[in-house]
């Protein structure tokens, strides 16, 4: 129960890796709050995990704000965030409009941005110092032209964890992020694995010969929101079956 007592946020929690993260909280001993902009799916979430919940758009700093104090407001403070919601575009660079650009964007980097600071306010008031964690991607490293909105926000993302990580030091906050490979969660299967070719693409550059599933993202999230990961701060870690260290393609078993 190394979570036992904080109060948890997670963004996007209705299901994916904002669902497994949260059920492993809860396993944990933390008391957690999901928010997602699916209402439906996220009160039937809410209710099987046995999580507080609030529907949002992290995208309106209104809606981050009310979050933020809705986890205060049911468990009298936020120990720890998980900025988790996202958005992925699978598309060619040159289709790409200002719309795309900023609908992926608006969510991905600008909602993280908004939750960093709406936790990190709540925090330095308490008094207590906190975790925030940023769930990011190995293609905030890669340079993947099919989901450039998605790797441009989460590069951003990246930088984001290093500023705002020397910026709370002062209070006691660690900021970390965490970057998955190719996780077996319904973006992936919507905006990756969009054929055969692409999912052999992907498996011929993953060492391990396997996509991960949420619950080995869930538990790096769980390490870095405990008192195990007190001295990691301005780091991301990247649970992705060895894909970042590979500079050239796997055979893929196909048995």
């Amino acid at each position: 129960m190394k979570l036992k007592n904080k109060a948890i946020v997670v963004t996007g929690g209705a299901q994916g890796l904002g669902r497994a993260c949260a059920e492993r909280f809860i396993a944990d001993g933390a008391s957690v709050l999901i928010s997602d902009i699916n209402s439906e799916v996220l009160s039937s979430t809410a209710e099987e995990i046995g999580a507080a919940y609030l529907q949002a758009d992290i995208s309106k700093r209104s809606d981050v704000e009310k979050v933020v104090q809705e986890c205060v407001d049911q468990f009298g403070k936020i120990d720890v965030i998980l900025n988790n919601a996202g958005v992925a575009k699978n598309q060619e660079f040159m289709d790409i409009s200002d719309d795309d650009y900023d609908s992926v964007l608006n969510v991905n980097l600008k909602g993280t941005f908004m939750g960093v600071q709406s936790a990190a306010r709540q925090m330095i008031t308490q008094g207590s110092g906190g975790v925030i964690i940023n769930m990011s991607s190995i293609n905030a490293l890669l340079a993947n032209p099919s989901l450039a909105t998605y790797a441009m926000s989460k590069g951003g993302m990246n930088q984001l964890t290093n500023v705002a990580a020397v910026a709370l030091a002062p209070h006691n906050i660690r900021v970390v992020g965490i970057g998955p490979g190719t996780i077996l969660t319904e973006m992936v299967k919507e905006a990756i694995f969009t054929s055969d070719e692409a999912r052999k693409t992907v498996l011929s550059r993953t060492p391990a010969g396997r996509c991960g599933e949420p619950s080995e993202v869930a538990s790096v999230a769980a390490f870095l929101a405990s008192d195990d990961a007190s001295y990691i701060t301005g780091q991301t870690i990247y649970p992705d079956g060895g894909r970042l260290v590979l500079n050239y393609t796997v055979a893929v078993d196909e048995a």
